[in-house]
């Protein structure tokens, strides 16, 4: 499993800390790793585009996606852990461009809304290189949204 098991905590932790009114400084932590397949899909495009390479254990900091998925989408925390719980699973399949690394879980998850969505995490690779950041993450296919 390419989260660590102490994964939910750490993203629990950091997104309790955003609050929309003020700047707090909240840690980056390292929440779990790519596979071989994933990472060796990511260095391909990294070598394709002249990039340095990152290397497998993934950080999270976590306000973009609180910003996105919790102010602006109205999920809770919980949901935003399972979306990153499952778009990090093992199965899950790199989408690298030249404008963007993601990984997707091509297996859909039945959400608390009733959708089945497919989630998706965007990387940042290069503000905490060598480390790919867990930038932001998305549940494909959520036409059910969360009321605010």
């Amino acid at each position: 499993m390419p989260l660590y098991d102490n994964a939910a905590e750490l993203i629990r932790a950091n997104l309790k800390q955003f609050r929309p009114d003020t700047k707090i400084k909240v840690k980056a932590v390292v929440i779990g790793v790519l596979t071989d397949i994933q990472l060796a899909a990511i260095h391909a495009e990294q070598d394709a585009e002249g990039l340095p390479r990152s290397i497998r254990e993934v950080v999270f900091h976590g306000w973009h996606a609180y910003k996105s998925r919790v102010l602006q989408d109205g999920y809770d925390i919980e949901d935003v852990i399972d979306q990153i719980t499952s778009a990090m699973g093992s199965d899950s399949v790199v989408e690298a461009t030249g404008y963007m690394t993601a990984m997707e879980n091509p297996i859909p998850r039945a959400d608390r809304y009733g959708n089945s969505v497919n989630d998706r995490v965007v990387f940042e690779c290069s503000a905490r290189y060598p480390r790919p950041e867990l930038y932001s993450v998305m549940p494909k296919g959520d036409l059910i949204k969360p009321t605010k």
